[in-house]
């Protein structure tokens, strides 16, 4: 039982720090260009996993794993890129609510691929999604959504893509997780250095102290951490009940972004952000039961939850 509470308040502690990130990347573009924060962010990351690396794996990458870590770290890129640029435009609740749709998008671009169609009640969790996310941007009032809105929604079609790949090219392969992600995260560092080495400079100038204190906080909590967490807790519980507890991110950043920043959903984005997470939560039960008929071994078996992680995302393999 005690093994047990820790699993899920490791989960749950994950969860939290994710839904945290949104704010703490959208105080950091005040100071600092969108490419500078990605850069010291993963600079900060992939110091931390050089060390883990040399201490757990010391084992070059063949081409094969290098090929795969620099593709997913291109649409990983690519991912951060839209996201920490429409956080910088929109509320972090807002942000960290749209960026959870990857878990109705995700499903049904593999399904997609996989030429297999999904149930009629998946659909009607994704309609939910639709409705809550127009009520979400409407604030007090019906309207467009912002540019922010549009580009975490991007993020999130783009991320779905980004794990559709992930399951694909690392599925029964042996490749490390940690050197898979240590590529991904050099890669996504030297983009951001690349896009504006001046604003690096600046930016190391221009942060601070608390400013340091949230690229730490991007860099080794909500990657490192975040990722060794999850690591070791979804070997301990199964996937429904991981999925569960991580799946609580969109929760956190909106009460992250309305205790500590002020913001305010209104009745229309409260009512909007409800219909999000249970469409969210809805589509994610629907879609792993569907998958659980169509395995050859209907026992359920513990197992690595869908990521949300809107930092490095980890690939299940030891």
């Amino acid at each position: 039982m005690r093994t047990r509470f820790g699993v899920d308040i490791a989960l749950l502690a994950v969860a939290v720090v994710w839904g945290g990130s949104y704010l703490v990347a959208k105080e950091l573009t005040t100071t600092a260009s969108v490419p500078a924060v990605l850069g010291w962010r993963f600079l900060v990351a992939s110091l931390a996993l050089s060390v883990l690396w040399a201490w757990r794996v010391r084992r070059f990458p063949g081409r094969a794993e290098l090929m795969v870590g620099v593709v997913l770290g291109l649409t990983q890129a690519a991912v951060l890129f839209l996201e920490t640029f429409g956080v910088a435009l929109t509320s972090a609740s807002n942000a960290g609510l749209l960026i959870a749709l990857t878990v109705i998008f995700t499903p049904l671009l593999d399904a997609v691929a996989a030429r297999r169609w999904l149930p009629r009640s998946f659909f009607v969790a994704a309609a939910v999604c639709v409705v809550g996310v127009a009520l979400l941007v409407s604030g007090d009032g019906f309207r467009a959504p912002n540019a922010g809105d549009l580009l975490m929604l991007a993020a999130a079609g783009v991320r779905s893509g980004h794990v559709t790949l992930l399951g694909s090219l690392t599925r029964n392969k042996p490749f490390s997780s940690i050197t898979v992600t240590l590529i991904q995260s050099a890669l996504c560092a030297v983009w951001g250095i690349a896009a504006d080495p001046l604003g690096m400079v600046r930016a190391a100038g221009a942060f601070g102290p608390s400013g340091w204190l949230g690229v730490l906080y991007l860099g080794l909590a909500a990657s490192v951490f975040a990722f060794l967490v999850q690591l070791w807790a979804v070997r301990r519980t199964s996937a429904s009940r991981a999925s569960l507890l991580m799946g609580t991110e969109p929760v956190w950043a909106v009460m992250v972004g309305v205790f500590f920043a002020g913001e305010v959903l209104g009745w229309l984005g409260a009512l909007g952000a409800l219909l999000i997470v249970a469409g969210c939560y809805a589509g994610q039960r629907i879609e792993a039961r569907f998958r659980a008929r169509l395995a050859p071994d209907p026992v359920p078996q513990p197992g690595p939850a869908p990521v949300h992680e809107p930092g490095v995302e980890p690939v299940h393999a030891p």
